[in-house]
Parts: structure tokens; sequence; C-alpha cells
């Protein structure tokens, strides 16, 4: 039987779907996701993860549906799945998925799907989605696939989806499990946005029409960041979007706007400086994922060996459950972390001063740190996430070492003080000068303002002065190293990018 299956991973749309479309041009289509309990139960999952997950699928599903095909959901192990599917059709003509750059769990799940395919003789054809290369030599040349991949035009969604004639009469799409029937238990995000094709496209649309005016500075706070950014990182972390169709809109819209603006419009100056960033900050997205996808072991180990085993002789589950429970004692770390537990979303600066913290005030190493926060972004992306936290605790070898100061970043990003009250309640009738470092308080000041430091509200873990003199000595002890310098390079002559050196301005 000619059953074209194309598996949906996290690829869950119907515009621009390489592999789809691919598919539809060599026979009729039969879609399947599988929920796979291997990945449900990892660490880095969340059931606000799946939650997003079944709400995108069924818009997917209604899509094909109102297209004529049909979309199967299955929970096992996907060669248990296919194996199924070949058997009860007859035969698969070939299976049909987009390239991932997933964890470990999905990298070896693919590996047992290549074994498959290989024994059963099905032609597994992978597609790319996005800005990484698969068997990447070097990374010099990079750009140019990144640049030649988003240059083409996006792929309109297919009018017609035909199911193969002659499938088994019982064959049953499926139902949508809810979070209890996959074991798993309730979300605990207030606030979340929601999943599928549809807010992803709108996301955009509401971004490029006038959200992104100010990008370029609101990213940095999370009081006009929540607003500002361009909320679109879930939609590219599941799919319901490909960064090539987020790219090419966003370069029709600035190409709009230099129109506008030559034909006498009143373009705000800010504008067109924030589209070209936020396109940058695409091509970055492709970056980190390389990473993971020449080194697959990044989520586990660090991309420079010399710094393996960093702050693991002060590893203490005491201060890291503070961490991730938001009771550290510095107002502005908490309230970062009570938001995702709220909202599943921060802004990247923060991000970073989170990783900061936990890596270099509190001297933790980076695994578990990237464990605690991997399930709290609603847009977790595996290849980002352990890049990025690698970085900010700076055991690449390669980028500056950034810690930062708690307080400074509450003057800077929240001045008023609104994003700490709301998402740290217990101070609220703080002082806006105290509200930084309450233990500042005298005690019949902490009274007056209801919030006394060690009943209200914890005493900070560490002293800010001392726990940065510290992390400076650690890991600049090991960075001049000749060892580490000699590792460094191997990491930027692998990992590194190759964006030219900017020349200095005399």
């Amino acid at each position: 039987m000619n059953v074209q299956l194309v598996w949906f991973k996290r690829d869950l749309r119907l515009r621009d779907h390489r592999s789809l479309t691919a598919a539809l041009a060599a026979g009729p289509v039969l879609g399947v996701y599988v929920f796979e309990p291997e990945l449900l139960r990892a660490a880095d999952s969340d059931p606000s993860h799946v939650l997003f997950t079944l709400e995108a699928l069924a818009e997917l599903r209604t899509a094909f549906r109102s297209r004529g095909g049909r979309l199967l959901v299955r929970t096992g192990d996907p060669v248990d799945v296919f194996e199924e599917l070949r058997l009860r059709c007859g035969g698969l003509a070939g299976l049909w998925s987009h390239e991932e750059t997933g964890n470990l769990l999905s990298y070896r799940r693919d590996q047992r799907v290549a074994a498959w395919a290989a024994r059963t003789g099905v032609p597994w054809h992978e597609t790319w989605q996005t800005g990484v290369v698969r068997r990447l030599r070097s990374r010099d040349g990079w750009s140019r696939h990144w640049n030649a991949r988003m240059a083409t035009a996006p792929l309109p969604a297919p009018d017609a989806l035909p199911v193969p004639p002659g499938l088994p009469a019982d064959l049953d799409d499926g139902p949508l499990p809810s979070l209890a029937a996959l074991g798993l238990s309730p979300s605990r995000r207030v606030s979340v946005q929601p999943g599928g094709e549809s807010p992803a496209l709108a996301t955009l649309e509401s971004f490029l029409a006038g959200r992104s005016v100010r990008y370029r500075t609101d990213m940095s706070s999370p009081v006009t960041g929540a607003d500002g950014c361009s909320r679109l990182s879930p939609y590219l972390a599941q799919g319901c979007v490909s960064i090539r169709t987020v790219y090419a809109s966003t370069r029709q819209r600035a190409a709009e706007l230099k129109d506008a603006r030559a034909g006498g419009a009143d373009v705000p100056p800010t504008w067109l400086p924030s589209l070209a960033s936020f396109g940058s900050r695409l091509r970055w997205h492709c970056h980190f994922m390389q990473k993971l996808e020449d080194h697959p072991t990044l989520e586990t180990e660090p991309l420079n060996p010399v710094y393996r085993g960093f702050n693991d002789d002060h590893h203490d589950p005491e201060l890291l459950t503070a961490f991730a429970t938001g009771n550290t004692g510095y107002p502005f770390v908490d309230a970062c972390m009570r938001c995702l537990h709220h909202s599943g979303w921060l802004n990247f600066r923060m991000r970073a001063m989170l990783v900061s913290f936990a890596c270099h005030h509190l001297a933790q190493p980076w695994q578990p740190v990237a464990t605690i926060l991997a399930p709290l972004f609603l847009d977790y992306e595996c290849g980002i996430h352990h890049a990025q936290t690698q970085m900010q605790a700076g055991v690449t070898g390669i980028n500056a070492v950034r810690i930062y100061s708690p307080a400074k970043q509450l003057a800077d990003q929240d001045p008023g003080g609104e994003f700490v009250r709301r998402f740290v309640p217990e101070l609220a009738g703080v002082p806006l000068e105290h509200l930084a470092e309450p233990h500042s308080m005298s005690r019949p000041a902490q009274r007056a303002a209801g919030c006394v430091i060690g009943r209200d509200y914890p005493a900070p873990l560490v002293d800010h002065a001392r726990a940065y003199a510290g992390a400076r000595a650690r890991i600049y002890a090991l960075r001049r190293t000749d060892a580490a310098r000699t590792a460094a390079r191997a990491v930027q002559a692998r990992h590194g990018s190759r964006r030219p050196a900017l020349r200095r301005r005399r």
C-alpha cells in the first residue's frame, strides 16, 4: 500500500512544513503524533509543555480533517507504533519527518527509529526545518547555510490531504489524551500562552504590527518585555510556526516600513533597528541549537572539558531548593523564579541573571541549575537552554564571565518595583529604597513595613560582596590555566560564532 506516513514531532503546523509537502508529492499521506512516556517522564518535561502540545494538536487535527486528511494520535514507543501501522497497512512506502535537535532521549530514540527503518526497508526521509545543519564539518560557512535556507520562500499550507485508499476500516485516529491519562499531574502554571498554529501566527502579526516598535529596549526588562518581546519562543520550540516564516515576515515588515518612511510616513525611529535586532536573534536561535547538534552530550557535559566537575564540591540541595522556590532573600531573583512558576515565561536578561546567581553567588554546578529551570520554561528548547546555561555559568571558556548584581538589576529593570511587588507580595509594604535589600532595614522599619526578615521573608542566602569575590576567584583561577586556554581555542574553533570582530573606534 502506498502510505506516506508523516511523523509530527515539534512541527505542529501545516504552513511551511517541508516534510508534509514532500510526502504529498510522493503519494497519499497519513499523519501521526506519538506521546512518548519516556520523554513525558524526563526531568526537562512539564505538564504545561504537554498542555501546550495538546492544544496545538487539537487545532492541527481539525485542519487535517477539513482538508480530508487524518492525523493519528498514539501513546508509546514510536518504533512500536510505526511497526504496528506498517503491519496493519500492509507496508509503508515512506516515513517522513523533520530533523530534530533535542535531548539525549530523543537522540537515542531517533537512532532506534533509524535502525527499525533499515531493518524493515521503510525509507525514512528527514528534512530540515531550522538553520541547524546536520553533519556539519566546520562552523566556517555556517552563516551561508542559514542565509540560503532563510532566503527561500515559506511553503503554503496544502489545500488537500488525501488519505491512502484501502486503510483498515477499524484504524482509529485515537483520542487526544488528558494529562491524567498520560500519567501526569495537573499543570502548575496559572497563565500561559495557548498552543497552536493560529495563536502563533496571531502573535507574530501583533508583534510586527506594533509591539516590536521598542523591542530593542523593551526586551531587557520583565516589565516591558512581557509585551515588547515577540513571545514567539514557545511556538518556535514546538514548531507551531517555522523560523523561516518568522524571518520572512520580519523582512517583509521592515521593507514595508522603509517604503512608508520613504513616502513621508512618520515611522518611529526605534522600529527598524528593533526589527534588525530581532532578526539577528533568529540567527542566534539556530546558532545555539547548532551547538547541541554538533555536541549531543551538551546537556550533561560542558563544551569545554576543563570545566568538567566545576563547582561540584559546592553542590548544596538546600540552596538549590531555596533557589527553585524563589526564597533566596534576593527579591529580584525570587520574583523572576516565581514569575516562571506562574507563567512559564521570563525575558532573556533575567534568565541569564538566574543562572548567574545560582552558579556564581550560590556556587552551584550548572547541571542541576539547568534541570531546575528547563521544565519551568514553556519555550524550553534543549540546545538553546543548555548552551546558554553553560555560557552564563562561565564554563565555556570563550564567553565573558557575567556575575549580575540582583540589586542593580532591580534598579535598572524594575525601577518602580511593580514586578517584584507582584510576584513577592510579602514585600508589598517595603519602601522602594529598601526593596532590593529589605534585610538592610532596621527591625522597627521591618515591622512597620509588615515584613520581618526571617519570619515573613527569608534573609539573603549569601552576602553579595563575598559571593561575588569568591565566584570571580574560582572561575578565573581555572580560566587562566594553560589547559583552559588551550581548550578554549578548540571550543572556539568548533562552536564559536564566526561574526567578524568589530573594529575599535579611536
